[in-house]
């Protein structure tokens, strides 16, 4: 949980576009097609996205990374097949090995696919791929394919629908995270993604070679809240293969006297880029939370899943039948922060009182909502537990949400937690540091797995960082070449 101050419930662009059904020439392609929004409502629609994925996932805090990616952005999109479309290119500060874009010229890329990427090649044809998406109105179709009512919940984020309603990560603009790409806009952005990099000056093959190294990974589509790449861009069929030969074919049309890879340049770059979760941003051990940026620590369940974000903290337990909820209020005060949830979710309050946790200032709530399923009219009755407290001028806010059938149960469970919570002293908890890329250089012809071995790297991550150099263990690497390690 970064140091956001948001609502519980974030609420973007609930005013539905009006959307005029109407044939466009599709840019790429040139031929018509129907969509539902023209160029202009287009470029609307990715301007009130990108704060949105930005608070939600967090900018990556190194502005030399931001420079770069945006700079290459901006060149391919003039050598693009919408050259006059701005294009918005972002690094997000997500673990998982992702790209996408939204409608109207947005890109993002995780710090996740930075960090498994090896030279500027690779990274060109992954931009170039996102671009062609764009170039060929692909998350257009795909925005104009769904219902913009339709609310889609972060993967892993919320465990019970039953409760979603409290932890709305439904975001609109989230929506496209989760489409998956069919497998012919897939092979169209490849082909256009060859394309540009290829006029880019760069050597397509390396984007084949990262799709390879895709097809290796096994990591959750859940982590961190976004899928991994193949998941929202499937394999369109001997992939490896077709941009190879696209390749190829590209370099003997360009006729250039040699295309770019800048292998030890890259790496350089993303010298000390974070890698995995960052603690900074909240960890767990056992079952206690703790914050080392903001100085706080809370206890949570034993068997409950803790999901954390820049925007909360989700705990659930295995069978759903609760949820807790830990974020921040906007309001300044205990009082106006309390007052703002009943109002918000028009809650039938029942209790209210002063109280302390942990001698901080608090105010603790017990409330009632009735709901109703809009599909079959049905009701249900929630309760909701809630503690507000007060510090470090923030306020941080608990909310247990259960079934007024199962309060009971929970009730003393959802307490123990909020009532957990205090300042957090120990410095070594405190003093975490996240793990980071560090580029080394091969100090004796060896083999990869002796080059390991002289960095000290623990041979439980042999396996991992093989993957994360492109290399087998017992591949040979010269004197002076620049791989990857990872360390403090």
């Amino acid at each position: 949980m970064k140091r956001l101050n948001i609502p519980l419930v974030v609420v973007i662009f609930t005013a539905t576009l009006l959307l005029v059904i109407s044939c466009a020439v599709n840019p790429v392609t040139g031929k018509k097609q129907i969509m539902l929004m023209s160029e202009a409502q287009e470029v609307e629609l990715g301007r009130s996205y990108d704060p949105q994925v930005l608070m939600t996932f967090g900018v990556y805090p190194d502005q030399n990374i931001q420079n770069f990616v945006q700079t290459r952005g901006t060149e391919m999109g003039k050598i693009s097949h919408r050259p006059n479309l701005t294009y918005y290119v972002r690094v997000v500060d997500s673990p998982v090995v992702n790209a996408f874009a939204v409608p109207g010229g947005y890109i993002y890329l995780t710090r996740g696919i930075l960090a498994q990427l090896n030279n500027e090649a690779e990274l060109m044809g992954v931009l170039a791929h996102e671009m062609g998406h764009i170039a060929a109105r692909h998350t257009v179709s795909q925005q104009s394919k769904q219902q913009l009512a339709q609310l889609l919940l972060i993967g892993g984020m919320i465990a019970s629908e039953k409760f979603a309603q409290y932890a709305q990560y439904a975001l609109q603009g989230m929506q496209l995270l989760f489409l998956s790409f069919s497998r012919d806009d897939e092979r169209e952005a490849d082909r256009l993604g060859v394309e540009y990099s290829s006029k880019m000056g760069y050597d397509a093959h390396k984007m084949a070679d990262f799709f390879k190294v895709l097809q290796k990974m096994t990591l959750s589509e859940s982590q961190g809240g976004i899928p991994t790449f193949l998941s929202t861009h499937p394999d369109p069929g001997d992939r490896y293969n077709a941009v190879n030969q696209q390749a190829t074919e590209w370099q003997k049309t360009l006729a250039l006297s040699e295309f770019k890879v800048n292998q030890d340049s890259y790496l350089q770059l993303i010298n000390g880029i974070v890698y995995g979760e960052d603690p900074r941003q909240g960890y767990v051990e056992g079952n206690t939370f703790y914050h080392p940026d903001l100085k706080f620590r809370f206890a949570f369940p034993a068997g409950w899943k803790l999901e954390n974000s820049p925007l909360q903290v989700t705990i659930t337990p295995q069978d759903q039948r609760a949820l807790m909820l830990f974020t921040l209020a906007q309001q300044k005060t205990l009082e106006s922060a309390a007052d703002s949830t009943i109002k918000q979710y028009g809650l039938e309050l029942q209790g209210s009182k002063r109280t302390t946790v942990n001698g901080l200032p608090a105010i603790l709530t017990q409330s009632k909502q009735v709901v109703q399923d809009q599909s079959t009219g049905a009701t249900q009755t929630n309760m909701i537990l809630s503690y507000f407290i007060s510090y470090n001028k923030l306020i941080y806010v608990f909310h247990g949400v259960t079934t007024e059938a199962d309060f009971n149960n929970f009730a003393n469970t959802f307490n123990s937690s909020m009532v957990s919570f205090a300042q957090l002293t120990d410095a070594s908890k405190i003093n975490v540091r996240p793990k980071k890329v560090q580029v080394v250089r091969v100090q004796r012809n060896s083999t990869l797995s002796d080059a390991f071995a002289y960095y000290r790297v623990p041979n439980s991550m042999y396996k991992e960082l093989s993957l994360l150099n492109d290399l087998e263990l017992t591949d040979q690497v010269p004197a002076g070449k620049l791989i990857k390690i990872v360390g403090e």
